[in-house]
């Protein structure tokens, strides 16, 4: 099933997510499923669980349109459950992101080369590994959703101010997109 997308705005995506105990999400397996199901019809390579309003440690990539670039992301699709940066190591490099909760919003944002993360699959099975290139941005961007940070976070006071307006408008739905979404400052009735 897909889900809504939240949107800038929303204060679900600057709340520190909560651990996921897996008796207590009964239907996590089917979480995991809905959210690649929409990440995929909003054609993303992301999405974390405060993304769809969900103030959980849940987020999930799949890297595999990046394959031409790094071979070895050929079927790299993975959940990320209750993950913990354990360190962030190499050269930092810019690349131009984005974010589906912030719809034609780009920017180049600074990260590390190397992060090595600690987390559990959907089956609950336990994996310590570090990730390299751009499956490490990627898995830093969505990682930054479950401590309730945003990429805009990582910008200049001087691109921030230059994007504010655009900002205020996805907040209140004044932005096109082809995947449902939430606007948090939308008027009712529209």
């Amino acid at each position: 099933m897909k889900l809504p997308i939240v949107a800038y705005g929303d204060p679900v995506l600057r709340r520190k997510a909560i651990d996921i105990i897996p008796e207590e999400e009964p239907d996590l397996k089917q979480l995991v499923t809905d959210m690649f199901e929409t990440m995929y019809a909003a054609r993303g390579v992301g999405l974390a669980a405060p993304q769809v309003g969900l103030s959980l440690r849940l987020f999930v990539v799949d890297a595999t349109p990046f394959d031409d670039d790094e071979p070895e992301l050929k079927d790299f699709k993975k959940a990320f459950i209750n993950a913990q940066v354990l360190e962030e190591t190499g050269e930092e490099w810019p690349f131009n992101e984005g974010c589906l909760s912030i719809p034609d919003v780009r920017e180049d944002v600074y990260r590390k080369s190397h992060v090595r993360l600690s987390y559990y699959d959907e089956n609950m099975e336990h994996h310590e590994e570090v990730f390299k290139g751009l499956v490490a941005r990627i898995i830093q961007h969505e990682y930054d959703h479950i401590e309730g940070k945003l990429f805009t976070d990582k910008l200049s006071p001087l691109r921030k101010r230059l994007i504010e307006k655009r900002l205020s408008d996805i907040s209140r739905g004044v932005v096109k997109v082809d995947y449902k979404m939430k606007f948090p400052a939308a008027k009712k009735g529209r």
